[in-house]
């Protein structure tokens, strides 16, 4: 039986098992790097004791260092993370992030804001005797990532940066307002569901007074459907293992709750426009910035613009992807950033 390229439909050629073919100009697929263990791990309290935060290092002990931030808020660390870095090069350093993942207290809020995990991150380079390294961001990590960079410029070697999101209200009314609404209006249905029709015209909110309300029921409900929409919407096509991550309610309270609190808040940050304009403070900072063509959760327009306000930065376009970091053309161009910058 002959393999496919899952890019053209064309049959792959006897020399790339296991790769794409390069018709019509798509690049061959790369693997991820193979599954490693960390060699090292433990939790950093941080705030007097209120968060607790899981850090772990792969791959190699004198290697360049990178820390990899990842998405939501509220997303977690998963193994697969670790292997979007050569572990012969990179010192690879995963965090979780406040509340979620292996981090304690779990789904906690209190404390929770984006210049605390700044400086949580700070205060992790600092612990592991770091002097510099590569911040890698998808996602909400992008915008962690831009935030970290911004204020902590001279720790930052390189920016690998996914998915673009910097909080602008265009970029939240896109998702949550119903622009991902009309190319999807049956995952929208399902996580307009919970909430009563008279709540609708502040779904964020609505969803805020569940999530952190008394009623284990309705803030497990709407959980899931928040994290259900996100998961649905997150690939070009769709995908079982994703959706049934969102199932797991270890990983949907923190997430939903995280993420929904750093939205009404508005990222925690100063105006809309305060990450795109500190891009100033990054031009010699060497960037990449990767996006799916097709991204609905975080749309292509935010790479753009973000790109032209950082002329220095190599904008790649995957021209058949959606958001997950998982897709097939994503994994290329994120292997071949970080490759490029291993013997920077």
């Amino acid at each position: 039986m002959r393999t496919l390229c899952r890019a053209c439909d064309r049959p792959l050629t006897l020399d790339s098992p296991g790769r794409l073919c390069q018709a019509r100009g798509v690049s061959r697929e790369r693997c991820l790097y193979p599954p490693l263990t960390p060699y090292d791990s433990g939790f950093l309290e941080v705030a007097a004791g209120q968060h607790e935060l899981y850090w772990e290092q792969s791959g190699n002990p004198e290697g360049k260092p990178v820390v990899f931030l990842h998405g939501g808020p509220g997303g977690g660390t998963d193994p697969k993370h670790r292997r979007f870095f050569d572990p012969e090069h990179y010192r690879i350093v995963l965090l979780d992030q406040r509340g979620c993942g292996h981090s304690r207290p779990h789904a906690e809020l209190a404390g929770n804001d984006t210049w605390a995990l700044v400086e949580d991150i700070e205060r992790l380079r600092v612990h592991l005797s770091i002097d510099r390294w590569q911040v890698f961001g998808g996602s909400w990590g992008s915008t962690l990532a831009l935030a970290y960079a911004q204020a902590h410029t001279p720790r930052v070697t390189e920016l690998v940066l996914r998915g673009i999101f910097t909080f602008t209200k265009a970029e939240i009314e896109w998702f949550y307002g119903g622009g991902t609404a009309k190319l999807f209006p049956d995952a929208w249905a399902d996580f307009v569901a919970p909430i009563p029709e008279a709540e609708r015209g502040d779904l964020l909110r609505a969803y805020y007074r569940r999530l952190i309300g008394d009623d284990p029921v309705e803030q497990a409900r709407c959980a899931g459907a928040w994290s259900l929409y996100e998961c649905r919407v997150a690939a070009l096509l769709p995908d079982e293992a994703v959706e049934a991550h969102c199932a797991d309610p270890n990983f949907t309270l923190p997430f939903a709750r995280i993420e929904c609190h750093y939205f009404v808040n508005e990222g925690f940050l100063e105006d809309e426009f305060q990450l795109l304009e500190g891009t100033a403070l990054l031009s010699h900072i060497p960037t990449t910035i990767i996006h799916g063509r097709y991204d609905v959760i975080c749309a292509f327009k935010n790479a753009w613009d973000l790109a032209h306000r950082m002329p220095h930065a190599k904008l790649v376009v995957v021209p058949n992807a959606g958001h997950s970091a998982f897709e097939p053309g994503i994994i290329t161009a994120l292997l071949e950033a970080t490759d490029g910058y291993r013997g920077a």
